[in-house]
């Protein structure tokens, strides 16, 4: 029951958060900033903290860490503010109200927020706008991030920690299915970096969400190569960050959605067994995912994973790159859809570029 549960309850945050990206004001800014935020505070604190200072156990990297952890809240409200078009001095003021709150909460109420504070700077001349959002748009936003808290937490988080128990007590279908869903995600705008940081998850689904991450890169990079999707910039860009290519992605969704699919579920399957595990939420990405794991676990289990994974993802993309051999692809180097890979080599010569 808890495996319907948590799937049903993801497909549906999918669900809301597609229609989010897609069609909300700056959704798709405001969701990239959200992705960016992960980074720059759970991988930092992640690599910093677990991985540099805690193997050699040097306090200064741990404590950097721990510190860029702490400062989730603050980095993604600044972020989302500045990409929605607030000036910076009125992003920091926005980012600052959201000390000491989490994520999730902070996202939302500087996306809020943003669009009144935009409007401000339209009407009231620059240099007073800054002292009306000190006054009041700092105690607003921080009044609408610490009610959001509750809410964030009896949902979102609650999804992620339903999923962590349903992948304990049923291991093939949750890393199928989680396994999946993350590769494919994370070939969208919606960016599986943003949906694991939303959902918190820690743990073997973590684990399974970076590694799944990672064997992405083998299957999309096979795609690419084998189908003509592109040139050999666009092969090495979509096997370091999927979300580089998202538009040729969008444009050829069966062939790649669909072996992501297989690929990602796959792999998180091996990895449900693995023991592996990975407390820092928000590092479903293919080179951040791989380097995170060797802070919470063995670098022997980690590099043997890693390889099984790779081994069965680039299998995938092969197989893959068979089955859509005469699937027509729309190249977007070329502007031009491919309907056999024959063709797509005339594309190539000198003289049509």
């Amino acid at each position: 029951m808890e495996q319907i549960i948590g799937i049903g309850l993801l497909i549906l945050l999918l669900a809301f958060f597609t229609l989010f990206t897609y069609y909300a004001p700056y959704g798709d800014k405001a969701m990239g900033a959200l992705a960016a935020a992960a980074i720059a505070t759970f991988l930092v604190e992640a690599l910093q903290s677990f991985v540099i200072g805690d193997i050699f156990s040097l306090g200064f990297f741990q404590e950097a860490g721990t510190e860029a952890g702490l400062l989730s809240g603050v980095i993604v409200a600044f972020l989302v503010a500045l990409t929605m078009g607030v000036n910076p001095l009125n992003s920091a003021i926005i980012a600052v109200s959201c000390g000491g709150l989490g994520l999730i909460p902070s996202f939302f109420a500087a996306y809020i927020i943003s669009f009144g504070v935009k409007y401000l700077e339209k009407k009231i001349p620059n240099g007073l706008d800054f002292i009306i959002v000190v006054i009041a748009v700092v105690p607003l936003t921080r009044l609408i991030g610490a009610g959001l808290t509750p809410l964030v937490d009896a949902s979102l988080l609650k999804i992620g920690a339903i999923i962590e128990v349903a992948t304990a007590s049923s291991p093939i279908i949750m890393g199928l299915l989680l396994g999946g869903i993350i590769t494919v995600v994370g070939t969208s705008p919606l960016s599986s970096m943003a949906l694991t940081a939303l959902l918190g998850l820690t743990g073997i689904p973590m684990a399974v969400g970076s590694l799944a991450a990672f064997g992405s890169a083998f299957i999309n990079s096979t795609l690419f190569h084998k189908l003509k999707i592109g040139n050999a910039k666009s092969v090495l860009s979509v096997a370091i960050e999927p979300l580089s290519k998202a538009d040729v992605i969008a444009a050829n969704p069966l062939p790649i959605y669909l072996t992501n699919f297989i690929g990602g579920g796959l792999s998180g399957v091996i990895i449900a067994f693995s023991g592996l595990v990975n407390n820092a939420p928000g590092t479903a990405t293919p080179t951040a995912g791989l380097l995170v794991l060797f802070g919470y676990n063995p670098a022997m289990q980690v590099l043997l994973y890693a390889g099984i994974v790779a081994v069965v993802s680039g299998l995938v993309g092969l197989a893959g790159a068979y089955f859509f051999r005469n699937f027509p692809v729309y190249n977007s180097d070329f502007g031009k859809v491919v309907d056999e890979v024959e063709e797509a080599d005339n594309f190539k010569k000198p003289a049509d570029i």
